[in-house]
């Protein structure tokens, strides 16, 4: 099982971005998928979770500004972010509890200049 997240790249504060992650390989099911990211000299910070009640969860430095969704039929996660600042800028990376293990993407560099 593999995780590739994509949708990354540059963009102008203001703007919006819209990440996908894509589940390689053969499962059963998908339990919850989540989003951290990463600034360089920062600790991972996390971002939002579906979790497996169903409901979602948000940081409380992006509450209000993303969205997590998802597709299982597709095998894909979604992360939708609007108002993008400068601070936003870093890698961002999905992982996700799928059957019995927990699996992370390599991440995908967000950067937020104008």
């Amino acid at each position: 099982v593999q995780l590739v997240e994509s949708g990354g790249g540059l963009v102008q504060p203001g703007g919006s971005l819209r990440l996908s992650c894509q589940v390689f390989g053969s499962i059963r099911r998908i339990y919850s998928m989540g989003w951290y990211r990463q600034a360089p000299g920062k600790e991972r910070e996390f971002l939002a979770a579906m979790l497996p009640a169903g409901n979602n969860d948000y940081g409380d430095s992006v509450k209000g500004r993303i969205t997590i969704s998802r597709d299982d039929a597709k095998k894909v996660g979604y992360l939708q972010m609007n108002d993008l600042k400068p601070e936003d800028t870093a890698v961002y990376s999905c992982v996700a509890d799928i059957d019995n293990d927990r699996y992370w993407g390599q991440g995908t560099q967000v950067t937020v200049s104008p």
